[in-house]
């Protein structure tokens, strides 16, 4: 899977740089982006930086909050999963769905 993309961190600084294009409103987006680190793929379409276990329930890390969808040049339609917590849940690569 990581030969066939650019590396993580490419991906989150191209999201970064299109959201600094866009408006000033989105400086808590970037720095979520900013502060992703670590992370592994948990299936082909899907790199995760926070478990969801238990999602959405008292204690998870995982407390769904949007999704926020760009349109990468390179990797196509990338949805970012963005928590309640200002955290990145993980980054879905939509193309590799099919």
């Amino acid at each position: 899977i990581n030969e066939f993309f650019m590396e993580i961190e490419t991906v989150i600084n191209d999201l970064i740089v299109i959201l600094e294009k866009e408006e000033s409103k989105n400086g808590n987006l970037i720095q979520s982006l900013q502060n992703c680190n670590g992370g592994w793929w948990s299936n082909k379409a899907y790199y995760q930086f926070v478990s969801n276990e238990n999602p959405n329930q008292v204690g998870s890390e995982w407390q769904f909050l949007d999704n926020i969808i760009f349109e990468h040049d390179t990797i196509g339609t990338l949805i970012v999963d963005l928590l309640k917590n200002n955290r990145i849940g993980g980054l879905e690569f939509y193309d590799l769905l099919n």
